[in-house]
This record gives structure tokens, sequence and C-alpha cells, in this order.
């Protein structure tokens, strides 16, 4: 006869089990949104810069829903003020094979912010203090990583915390490496030792307060067991971390991306160029089945305002992007319901970009809707729609992907309704009055319109 200690094993299994799939459905219920340094400052962001940027989103953006910060690539390397340098390598000494520059890592083998960059991160505090900073504005803190674990932890045997006589030498795949930034190894994760650096690591990112973590170098190729393993950590760290990750995720991994994950990138790096997004229409429509609360396709960062300050893609500018094409860039983005990451530099955001990016009605329509799908696609004329959740709005977003401007006429049976109805411009904020069956408007070169019908 089974007494009932022979069920607390199968029990606390149980309510573990549940408790993880409640840490991951806690964060990410909308698309994120946010700031990330990475198309303003590449590997270079330094803290002065984080903070002003954050100062101008409490100010001008908290109020209409961005909350995110994140802190792209390369915090952990020791450039020079001057420095442009992406992807920086690594190089080995020929003496004893040890790493030049050395990165900022603790005894555990976990990289550690480089205070020449982050001077508050000194005296062994990490990313803590600006952590502090960002949540006392209101807002959230978010850290990009590299899958795997420092060549330079291997080299020096680090061990791995919390499991004696296991060092890090004990569960890298020194077989699997970044094409373009050689700082790290892979984990292999059958390995004991290599789930409890994942472990020690979130523990880590949870003690300075990170509520994002952006892992690179991790979907194509596609490393599943790598994305269990921080799915693992994330789950057990204690603190609710929206896990993104990147980049090219393939469309035949989907049902394991999306169990796992809170965001994936659907393409390579997204910059300010029509072909790009125009190609982002097909990546967008392909992914359609996966969009869901807690699990959203990544377009990949908004390419507004000032752009490569200090790199990564051409010289300092504005973004490419004709006002039409910004509009048209924003609009997908957001009927599409892909997180949003602002990625210019909003010290010197200009009025027009800023109206793009404050513009609650169009966030509203990323943040509350669903449903959200390709109506269809005809001659360069693309058609996107989504349902509000709160009321029977539907939103039509009409794009002209065309070079030359044209007339187009939307029909109302197309999603099923018919006579008249009140059609509200969404970019203009404002009523066009009762429409019936049909409406009809020019719209620019690779322009668009976003309309809410009652």
């Amino acid at each position: 006869m089974e007494t009932k200690s022979s069920y607390l094993p199968v029990l606390m299994l149980f309510l573990l089990s549940a408790n993880l799939l409640a840490q991951k459905e806690k964060v990410a219920q909308t698309p994120p949104m946010g700031w990330n340094s990475y198309n303003a400052f590449g590997a270079t962001v330094r803290e002065s810069e984080v903070r002003d940027n954050v100062d101008f989103i409490s100010k001008n953006l908290l109020k209409v829903g961005w909350q995110y910060v994140v802190i792209d690539f390369c915090w952990f390397y020791p450039h020079h003020p001057l420095s442009k340098q992406d992807n920086p390598p690594q190089f080995r000494l020929p003496k004893d094979g040890s790493y030049v520059p050395w990165l900022a890592m603790d005894k555990y083998g976990r990289l550690l912010p480089d205070v020449g960059k982050f001077p508050s991160a000194g005296d062994g505090k990490g990313f803590k203090p600006l952590a502090d900073y960002i949540h006392n504005q209101g807002l959230k803190f978010g850290i990009h990583v590299m899958r795997g674990i420092p060549r330079q932890a291997v080299w020096e045997k680090s061990p791995v915390k919390g499991v004696a006589g296991i060092d890090a030498s004990m569960i890298a795949d020194t077989n699997s490496t970044c094409g373009w930034l050689n700082n790290m190894y892979g984990l292999d994760m059958s390995k004991k030792g290599a789930q409890e650096y994942l472990n020690s690591i979130l523990d880590l990112y949870a003690e300075w307060g990170v509520d994002f973590v952006k892992v690179d170098d991790i979907l194509s190729p596609y490393y599943a067991p790598e994305i269990e393993g921080f799915r693992k950590a994330i789950d057990k760290c204690g603190r609710p971390i929206v896990f993104s990750t990147s980049l090219n995720a393939p469309l035949d991994k989907a049902g394991h991306i999306s169990k796992n994950a809170n965001m994936w990138r659907i393409s390579a790096d997204f910059w300010d160029n029509w072909k790009q997004l125009y190609e982002m229409f097909d990546h967008a429509n392909n992914w359609t089945p996966y969009r869901a609360p807690g699990t959203w396709p990544d377009c990949d960062m908004l390419i507004l305002g000032r752009l490569s300050r200090r790199g990564p893609v051409g010289d300092e500018r504005e973004s490419n992007f004709t006002k039409d094409e910004q509009r048209t860039h924003f609009t997908l983005w957001s009927i599409a319901q892909s997180p949003l990451m602002y990625g210019g530099d909003l010290r010197v955001c200009d009025l027009f970009t800023l109206s793009l990016i404050s513009n609650p009605e169009v966030i509203a329509i990323n943040q509350h809707s669903s449903d959200a799908r390709q109506l269809y696609r005809k001659d360069d004329i693309v058609v996107w729609v989504s349902s509000m959740n709160e009321d029977e709005k539907l939103n039509v977003a009409i794009f002209n992907l065309g070079d030359q401007i044209r007339s187009v006429a939307f029909n109302f049976a197309d999603i099923g309704i018919k006579g008249s109805h009140e059609v509200r411009d969404v970019w203009q904020q404002k009523s066009l009055g009762k429409i019936r069956n049909i409406y009809e408007q020019q719209i620019n070169s690779h322009g668009c319109i976003l309309l809410q019908i009652n």
C-alpha cells in the first residue's frame, strides 16, 4: 500500500513544472517595446549614452508603452573611447596561448561589464547600479549575450559555480564557434556542469536586476540544446526575464523556438534599405501562425532616427528611409505585432521620428490586437488586418510597395463586412466619417495608410 509520502516526489515535480510554465507566461504578454543600443553605437556604447537615452524614454515614451532598455553586444570588451571597432576579436599570445585583450570576468567564468565603458560597474557591482537607475525611471533593463562560454574561461579552466570538480574546459564544445565574433565556445549541454554554468550566469543577471536577455548566435545554425538550457536557467533564476533569440530563425524550427523563447529574430540584421523592408513583408507573413502572447516573431530593430554614430554599418546618418518608407516600416512592425525596439540615438530624435514612435493609436494596434495576418498581396499592393481585443474595431493596413503612386480601393467585403462603417485614419488620428462598402485613396510609392473600421 502506497503512503501519502510516496506521492511527494511526483507532486513536487508537478508543482515545479507548473511554476516554470508560469514563469515563462509572466513576461511578453504583449510585444516588448524599448530601445536597443546596437544600431546607433554598435559594440561601443557607453554608460552615459545609455543613461541619456533612458532619460529621453522616461520623459517622452514611457507614457505610450516603451519600456525596455537593452545594451547590445560586447559590453564586456575594453574599447578605447575613440574606437568604432565592431565584432572585436581576441588574440592569443604565442608563448602560452592566453587571450588578449583579457575580458572582464569573475572567477566562475562569467563576463562582467567593462568598467571603462560602464564606470558604475566597478568594485564587482556589475550592471546593478545601472539597472537600478533604469528601474527608478520606471523602465526595465536588458542585455545582449553570446551563446556559449568565454574561450578565456576555457583556457583558464575557470570553475563552474556550484559544481565541485568541474571547470570550463570540461563543458565547452571547442568545435562550436561563432563565425563573426571569436570570444566564445559553444556549450556541450550533454556534459555535467553545462546547465549549471547557464544557471550561474542567469543567477548573476537576476542579481543585477536584468529583465531581458537577448542571446545571439543561437538560431542559425540552430542550437536546440543551448536554447533549452537558457530556457531552464531563466525559469530557475526566480526573476521574470524576457528570452530573446537571434538571428535568422529557421521556419522549420518554429514549434521548438516558440515553446522556448519569448521572441526570435526572423531575418538577418535589418538596416535602412528598401530591399530589406520589401522582403520583410514575406518574413512577417510566413511566421503568422506563431504569433501569440508570450511568443513573438521579431522583425528586428526599428531603423529610425540617428544611426551608426560609431558604426556598425555605414557612416553616421539619419535613416536612409524616406518619410513614406519610415511610416511603412513602423506600420508593418505594428500591425504584424513584432516587438518594437528603437535602434537610433534618441538624444537627437527629430520631431517627425518622435511623431511616429509616440502615436498612441498605432502603438495600441501593436500591443492590443489579435489575429494579425496578411489578407492579400496583389501587384505590390499588400493588405494586413487585425482585430482590436477590447472592441469590435478592425485594423486595416494598406501598403503600396510599388515604385509609382497608386489609387487603391479597399472593399469592406474582403474583411467580411458590408454597408456603412465609421473609418478612422490612425496615423492622422482623425475620423474620416461613415464610408459605404469601399474606401479609396491614393498611396505614395513605398507608402501606406492605416485604418480602423468600426
